[in-house]
């Protein structure tokens, strides 16, 4: 099962023993009570509101502290009534309710009264006084504001009225404690009241923010509307926006204002809408509405999401037979993900942080959407977040997605969609889960070659940076890039989507903090959208290529900036998690891999550059955001490759060059170029000692031929540790003497200046003569020299000229030098010698 109903409320189990204690009779008070047992509210705290009907035509309301886990009796009736509505105040001392009485249960009031609907406000600490704040003809919901701080408790209490004439209230209600803990209502008379809006035909209460949104009609629109409730006793219209949706008016529909039963209440049986809005934490705010379908068995719904000013319409076909009508389907908000289930049919996860591709969005369909245990007659109502109530059961679920599940999908998955879209959702909410993380690399590093449409390594190190730092300031999540794959053509099977542009939301709130701000932020980068100033990570080999080049010559040349690259990389590798880890398997070392330190540093460089433009923040929280970035980037390979370590217990044995590998040390070789190759294309630094590690696996794992040919093409890296390892380690026999001798002569300058001493080979006598000469050239002032004959030759003597010029011109150097033998005990006579050597070895006159 996708997603995990725990229930954290039961009426029948957490209510029920407690109202067959108080005292009734058990037979006929457990039938009535069992039947007309329902939940008309669940408040902001947590707290559920209940009503039911006892013997003698009582009706009572009672609540449920989640907290402490014990009901009370909040008030009771002694006539019969239909409760519509309740709410009680965040001090437990007032109770709001409406209610209208039935007439199929009421049989000794045949007439009614001109007016039927009646709003109360009864003090209950203790029960002492009752007041009528409305009779009107048309049903009321009622709900009281909580402080979102610990702020306003006393002595002002403020009720909503929402009405169905189409007007929605807000009433001030001043009390005072006196003696013994009893709390009154000081207004006398009417209480005093503001009118939020009017003309409405949809709304719905936000309890765990304290906001309302309503909708109201426009011509051939409607426009989606905002209030924010505040602590200090005011209120603010925060945003209004036009949608292209058409409500009916025959109907005002209303959301988390209580149970809204109209086949109870005897009225108009025409259909609510499905609509309703959510939120997430990263300032994410949609609205999703099921759309009348002209299509048997086809479901259509849109998605708006007013924080990208777009929109889209997915329709899906059902497998219901043709003679059973469609349930309705249900939304649950997950935060980062609204779920749309329609039972025994689909389940999808809408991605409201990353809408713009649809590999990001999971949708599943039979036995993997089936959610058992539900019930697939009545709607789920999402109350709070990742809460949801269903009504006819009276249970309320805290809901989360079952990440175990999901890792366990992502292996039976065929579809890179698919693979994808569980692959970002078990990232997103992967927190302190390390066994699931690992479950993932083992997945991912043993799946390399089965994603066609993406590379999962490249993914993982993005999804799982954009996590982490993302909420680390306002607007930062604007700037690091959230995933490797920069478009997607395919499309979900048995879904079809289209996608438009919807207008913005205008802001009307001067000052912004909270969830607005952040929704702000997202409005405030979509209209500069334009501009895509995400930190790029993804770049070609051949840019690659050519940011190393500059690396090693252009930026070299600046002693300050090289300083500045030096010492950002000291900082990284010093705040890298891997190194201060006593548990660490794989044998890597913190050595000196030129290329990779100084694109470390130009990347922290490059960052912390780009991230300064748009990050209003101090510097020094932009230096520890890069600083830690890096490092965590670091980190992941780091990670990665301990798994593959543990998996299959290699040992640091590996780390020398005795015998053949195994196809599990065959595996890790794979894994390591295939992160290399992830990094490269990502512009991103490896830790040190990782291409040392993956030059020793490739000699025991590869054929030389293959070896060399990685080698020179870019897939593997020369080290200078690799070789000085090589060189000492391995013997001079035939075989062994053809692989130092490919590797020699295949190093960059800088390296082979440094190690040549290490064997004593024709190879490495050549690199000291072309070291001697170039470094006596470079000293050699500009003078006439008389040529005299070399009167001692070496046996190897050839009539050369350019040699003998050469010899010649060195042999006075020599003359005029104090210490002529200094560099490496040569001299001109030991340079000729090897000249004649190499020159013998290239016409293929003599073997090496």
């Amino acid at each position: 099962m996708l997603l995990d109903f725990h229930a954290t409320f039961n009426l029948h189990r957490d209510v029920m023993p407690w109202i067959l204690a108080q005292g009734a009779p058990v037979s006929e008070n457990t039938e009535r009570s069992s039947r007309t047992l329902r939940i008309v509210n669940v408040e902001q705290d947590g707290s559920v509101l209940y009503t039911w009907k006892g013997t003698g035509g009582f009706t009572s309301i009672g609540s449920y502290d989640p907290h402490f886990v014990q009901n009370k009796l909040l008030y009771s009736f002694d006539q019969d009534l239909y409760i519509i509505s309740c709410s009680v105040n965040c001090e437990k001392t007032l109770l709001a309710l409406s209610y209208c009485r039935s007439p199929g249960e009421n049989k000794f009031e045949p007439i009614w009264p001109v007016s039927r609907y009646l709003a109360l406000l009864i003090e209950i600490q203790p029960i002492n006084n009752v007041r009528v704040l409305k009779v009107v003809d048309s049903s009321m919901k009622v709900q009281f504001l909580y402080p979102t701080e610990e702020m306003c408790r006393f002595p002002e209490s403020h009720l909503l009225v929402v009405s169905e004439e189409r007007y929605i209230e807000q009433y001030h209600i001043c009390v005072a404690t006196e003696e013994e803990g009893k709390v009154v209502i000081k207004n006398s008379g009417q209480l005093p009241k503001d009118r939020i809006t009017e003309d409405f035909v949809w709304a719905q209460w936000d309890a765990s923010e304290q906001r309302l949104f309503y909708i109201v009609p426009k011509r051939s629109s409607c426009v989606l509307h905002c209030v924010q409730f505040y602590p200090e006793d005011h209120y603010k219209n925060v945003f209004e926006v036009p949608l292209e949706i058409i409500l009916s008016d025959q109907v005002i529909s209303f959301v988390n204002l209580g149970i809204d039963v109209l086949e109870e209440r005897g009225r108009s049986k025409v259909k609510s809408p499905n609509l309703q809005v959510f939120t997430n934490n990263m300032g994410g705010l949609c609205l999703i509405y099921v759309q009348p379908s002209q299509v048997a068995h086809e479901v259509n719904y849109m998605v708006v999401f007013l924080h990208k000013g777009c929109s889209k319409t997915f329709k899906v076909q059902t497998a219901m037979e043709h003679s059973t009508p469609l349930k309705n389907a249900s939304f649950i908000n997950l935060d980062s993900y609204i779920v749309v289930y329609l039972p025994d049919q689909f389940l999808h996860l809408i991605n409201t942080r990353h809408p713009d591709l649809m590999c990001y969005h999971l949708f599943l369909a039979g036995d993997d959407a089936r959610i058992p245990g539900m019930c697939c007659d009545c709607p789920l109502q999402s109350v709070l977040k990742s809460c949801v109530l269903e009504y006819c059961t009276g249970i309320l679920y805290s809901v989360r997605i079952n990440q175990s599940q999901l890792v366990k999908l992502l292996s039976l998955t065929r579809l890179d969609a698919d693979k994808l879209a569980i692959l970002h959702c078990v990232l997103l909410n992967l927190n302190y889960q390390p066994h699931l993380e690992t479950q993932l690399i083992e997945w991912i590093c043993e799946n390399l070659s089965t994603c066609q449409s993406f590379d999962p390594i490249q993914e993982f190190i993005t999804a799982s940076l954009y996590r982490k730092f993302s909420s680390e300031a306002v607007y930062l999540d604007k700037l690091l890039p959230y995933t490797s794959v920069p478009l997607w053509n395919e499309d979900i099977d048995g879904v079809s989507c289209t996608t438009d542009i919807t207008d913005m939301p205008v802001v009307k709130v001067g000052i912004l903090k909270g969830f607005w701000e952040k929704f702000h932020s997202e409005l405030e980068y979509m209209k500069v959208a334009q501009l895509r100033f995400r930190y790029a990570n993804y770049i070609h080999r051949r840019d690659w290529c050519k940011l190393i080049n500059e690396v090693d010559t252009k930026e070299k040349r600046n002693g300050v900036y090289q300083r500045s690259v030096l010492e950002n990389v000291k900082k990284v590798l010093l705040n890298m998690e891997t190194w201060s880890s006593d548990q660490r398997t794989v044998p890597l070392y913190q050595e000196e891999e030129y290329q990779h330190k100084e694109l470390m540093g130009l990347m922290v460089i490059k960052l912390k550059d780009h991230l300064s433009q748009y990050l209003h923040i101090g510097k020094s929280k932009i230096d520890k955001i890069v600083l830690d970035y890096v490092s965590r980037q670091l980190d992941i390979v780091c990670l990665i490759l301990e798994v593959v370590w543990r998996k299959f217990n290699m040992e640091s044995c590996v780390f020398n060059f005795s015998g053949r590998g195994s196809s599990t040390e065959y595996f890790a070789f794979h894994v390591m170029c295939r992160i290399s190759e992830a990094a490269s294309k990502m512009c991103m630094p490896l830790p040190p000692g990782f291409h040392t590690l993956q030059l020793v696996l490739g000699v025991r794992c590869l054929p030389l031929g293959n070896f060399l040919h990685c080698i020179d093409s870019g897939v593997l890296h020369l080290t200078e540790n690799f070789v000085v390892k090589l060189l000492k380690e391995l013997d001079d026999d035939g075989h062994n003497e053809k692989i130092k001798y490919s590797i020699i002569i295949r190093l960059p300058e800088a390296i082979i200046e440094k190690v040549h001493h290490l064997w004593d080979h024709a190879i490495s006598n050549k690199v000291i003569g072309m070291k001697y000469v170039k470094q006596q050239l470079c000293n050699l002032k500009k003078k006439e020299f008389t040529r005299q004959p070399v009167l001692n030759r070496s046996p190897l003597y050839m009539n050369f000229l350019p040699l003998n010029y050469l010899i010649m011109m060195l042999s006075e150097v020599e003359e005029t030098a104090l210490n002529p033998f200094e560099d490496d005990n040569i001299d001109a006579t030991f340079l000729e010698e090897i000249a004649l050597k190499q020159t013998a070895i290239a016409l293929r006159l003599q073997r090496r």
